[in-house]
């Protein structure tokens, strides 16, 4: 063979091969390999995608070769796993115990919240005698007499109110004890007008047809007060008393009456026609009239006195969930002070428009803000208490949210709910003492007051919200600066962790290596 055309060949299948070396590998493949061009390791990303990373003095090359550089991704198949498959055991063990642990807190929330709430209500019909009752006698003859006797020994199974019985010199007129139910002195009032015995016979033996046997008795009493109790207890059990007492009383009155007519053995005649032409003089002989003072007219206002105040508390927590993800952005860059001012001065804005909002919706209802203020003071000032009540509230998850985190702070929220509204469900005589308590939380009868009028405790309330909010600046301000000096702590325990590992690195050259260097040197 000629040596000419063999050495032509085997120059030809250099090429080759050199050209398939050079095809088979990427650009960063042959820079990584020469010095020049020196690169890192490629790195497989979880998502698939192979990524290269370059020294930053040594940026890749964009000479072409032979096949055009392309890095391919490697598709990785998601792989899914039954819930009791043995790949899943140590997700499924963190699993359960997260569910485990939310379980537990949840039932000891239940234990330490729900009884308050269950206790406020369990006990109320055995405290009936509680709510102030009183019996007032003015006509002082058989009517009065009569029915005095009846409520005292009227006796009935179950709840009953504790009659007190006054003169009606000691308690002034109607006028008086008007005043009196209307600034919570006593709850219900049964009053015997004046001449009622008197007007009774009158009418009887005149025949009167306009007799109205309802001007007998007047009972006072204030719907708004607490319609629950009223609702539940005052009218039922003053109605049933009533009831049982005329009727009794007409009753023996009637025996009394025919036994006169009746007494010669003849009937009277004249006697017997009178009575037809006014048998109201019989049956019922007397009855009652119901007045109440302060009607609790307006049914969505319980919206806004009792579940109204549930609402408040949850949307404070809105807001202090939004501002704490919110002022994390800001925490970190922000000096203690500035931090500080931001925390207290934010919430109260945000509270401006949300605690304005309430009240529009109070007014849209056409709730009757103008009973005792007129319309516009009436709006004005249920606004203002709005605005009070969640600032209170909403500071104090403010203040707790930056202890327990996000993360439990709906345990608190829970509770504060719970501990605020159960003294204001019932009225504190229905109630045992413990849950006096209520008169120092923000939740009380603002609205109730300005829509009903009812017996004002404005100023009352007003201090106590006014107490909440500076305890509540008070406690966050505190924690916040505890949690700012913990975080400093862990800054600096993590830096001097580093510090103490950069002294030692993991890839300084052993003994060994140094040993050969040094040798290699000397040669």
């Amino acid at each position: 063979m000629d040596p000419s055309a063999q050495t032509s060949r085997e120059h030809a299948a250099g090429q080759m091969a050199a050209a398939h070396s050079i095809g088979g590998r990427s650009s960063a493949a042959r820079h990584a390999a020469s010095p020049s061009t020196a690169q890192t390791d490629p790195i497989h990303d979880p998502s698939g995608i192979l990524q290269v990373d370059f020294e930053p003095d040594k940026p890749p090359s964009r000479k072409s070769s032979f096949v055009a550089d392309h890095i391919a991704p490697v598709a990785h198949e998601p792989v899914y796993h039954a819930f009791f498959s043995p790949a899943l055991a140590p997700f499924r063990r963190r699993y359960f115990i997260i569910i485990g642990r939310a379980t537990l807190l949840i039932i000891a929330l239940m234990w330490a919240c729900l009884p308050l709430y269950w206790g406020a209500l369990s006990s109320s019909a055995k405290r009936t005698g509680n709510l102030g009752a009183w019996f007032i006698d003015r006509d002082g003859s058989r009517v009065g007499r009569g029915l005095a006797q009846a409520v005292q020994k009227y006796s009935a199974p179950g709840p009953r109110l504790s009659w007190q019985f006054f003169d009606a010199n000691d308690v002034g007129d109607d006028d008086d004890i008007i005043d009196m139910v209307l600034k919570d002195r006593v709850w219900v009032a049964i009053v015997v007008q004046p001449n009622a015995t008197t007007k009774l016979a009158t009418a009887r033996v005149n025949g009167d047809q306009t007799y109205d046997p309802s001007t007998a008795i007047n009972v006072y009493y204030s719907q708004a007060r607490q319609e629950i109790a009223t609702g539940n207890y005052i009218v039922p059990l003053t109605t049933q008393l009533l009831q049982t007492t005329t009727s009794a009383y007409a009753t023996s009155n009637a025996q009394r009456v025919f036994a006169q007519i009746d007494s010669n053995g003849e009937p009277n005649s004249t006697a017997l026609q009178m009575i037809a032409n006014a048998p109201q003089t019989i049956s019922p002989a007397i009855s009652w009239t119901m007045v109440n003072l302060r009607p609790y007219q307006a049914p969505a206002a319980q919206a806004a006195t009792l579940v109204g105040n549930i609402f408040l508390c949850i949307f404070s927590f809105m807001i202090t969930m939004a501002n704490s993800t919110a002022r994390a952005i800001l925490n970190p860059h922000m000096p203690f002070l500035p931090y500080m001012v931001l925390r207290l001065t934010v919430p109260f804005i945000a509270y401006l428009p949300l605690s304005m909002s309430y009240a529009l919706v109070n007014l849209a209802f056409k709730l009757p803000l103008g009973t005792k203020f007129g319309l516009g003071g009436g709006f004005m000032l249920s606004w203002v208490y709005i605005y009070l009540g969640m600032a209170a509230l909403g500071l104090s998850l403010e203040a707790m949210i930056t202890i327990l985190t996000p993360r439990f702070t709906p345990f608190f929220l829970f509770t504060l709910i719970l501990y605020n509204v159960s003294p204001v469900v019932l009225p504190d005589e229905l109630q045992p003492a413990i849950f006096a308590y209520g008169f120092g939380f923000p939740i009380w009868y603002a609205l109730r007051t300005i829509m009903f009028n009812t017996n004002s405790h404005l100023g009352k309330n007003v201090a106590v919200i006014i107490a909440w909010i500076i305890l509540s600046c008070g406690t966050m301000t505190c924690f916040t600066w505890y949690m700012r000096r913990r975080e400093v702590r862990q800054l600096y325990a993590h830096a001097a962790t580093a510090r103490a590992k950069a002294k030692t690195p993991d890839d300084a050259p052993s003994d060994a290596e140094k040993g050969k260097e040094k040798q290699k040197s000397v040669e």
